[in-house]
């Protein structure tokens, strides 16, 4: 009697389920339609938030008069590339883009090489206060610039290093390194140690090592160390502005100055020069993407 009931119970939800449509089966991890479409929508209108400033900037450098930022719908009628010509042709923007180069790029030289070295030595090696030092540079970037630039300007003045390249791109170092090190020891401390000890069977030097083996293997927080010191060199306006003199070894940050004045301010061509000085950014990020990405991410697996 039981039996002859199982068996009937089994037979009527064996009809019923193959009398119901199949479920379609969605795969784990897989986003509904629905959901991926509120995902690219919101992904959408965040990429024109972000481009809209730098769209805006570019069409007020088309405008030919210094006030057509406070009537922007007259520049459709009157868009010329005057600016771009006047910038080029009568100021000093390009002492200003040489000026900013060899700041921008000594300044990531140096300063990603010290910062890979502390990194790595405070990542790899037990020397005492290897633990303080990190903390030391850390309380390095709570001091305001306000606080700093008299004292640095009196460091300068002493070791004859007011309005040079060399003065201001250790001045930015200064800024640059503590957070790059920290930056670079995390990294560095996803990079398994077995890999030096395999250089000291090699017969390799501590530094060898580091040169040969861990650097190759540390290019994306390299790239991220030497984009962020860039982009501080090539955009501060206090230091510089401060420490450099001479108007020809201005750099951009500071040249942008020269458009403003106490009863004037040339809006037009401080939009025109402000577009032209992304160009050699633009190209230091197309350089080192490839790598910016992961760099951004390994650093904090581990450590």
């Amino acid at each position: 009697m039981s039996t002859t009931t199982v068996e009937t119970s089994s037979a009527v939800t064996k009809q019923s389920s193959a009398g119901a449509p199949p479920r379609k089966a969605v795969r784990r991890g897989k986003r509904s339609p629905g959901a991926s479409l509120a995902s690219h929508g919101i992904l959408i209108v965040a990429s024109l938030i972000a481009l809209f400033p730098v769209a805006w900037l570019v069409f007020l450098s088309l405008g030919p008069d210094k006030d057509d930022y406070l009537h922007p719908g007259r520049i459709w009628h009157k868009m010329t590339f005057d600016n771009y010509s006047f910038v080029l042709q009568h100021t000093n923007f390009f002492d200003w883009l040489k000026s900013s180069l060899i700041v921008s790029l000594g300044t990531t030289v140096i300063g990603v090489l010290v910062a890979a070295t502390t990194g790595y030595a405070v990542s790899r090696m037990r020397f005492p206060g290897y633990k303080k030092l990190m903390w030391v540079l850390l309380v390095t970037q709570m001091f305001p610039i306000a606080v700093l630039i008299v004292p640095m300007y009196q460091i300068l003045s002493d070791l004859g290093l007011i309005d040079s390249y060399l003065g201001l791109i250790l001045v930015y170092c200064s800024t640059a390194v503590p957070y790059s090190a920290w930056l670079l020891k995390g990294y560095f401390d996803t990079i398994p140690f077995e890999i030096d000890e395999a250089g000291r069977v090699d017969g390799l030097t501590p530094f060898g090592t580091f040169a040969r083996l861990i650097l190759p293997l540390a290019k994306p927080g390299l790239a991220v160390a030497a984009f962020y010191t860039f982009i501080t060199a090539f955009g501060e306006v206090a230091f510089a502005s401060t420490f450099m003199l001479d108007d020809t070894k201005y750099t951009f940050a500071v040249g942008l100055q020269s458009f403003i004045s106490e009863h004037d301010a040339q809006r037009n061509l401080m939009a025109a020069t402000a577009v032209l000085i992304a160009i050699p950014v633009s190209l230091f990020f197309y350089l080192v993407q490839k790598n910016l990405v992961t760099g951004l991410t390994a650093g904090g697996t581990k450590g």
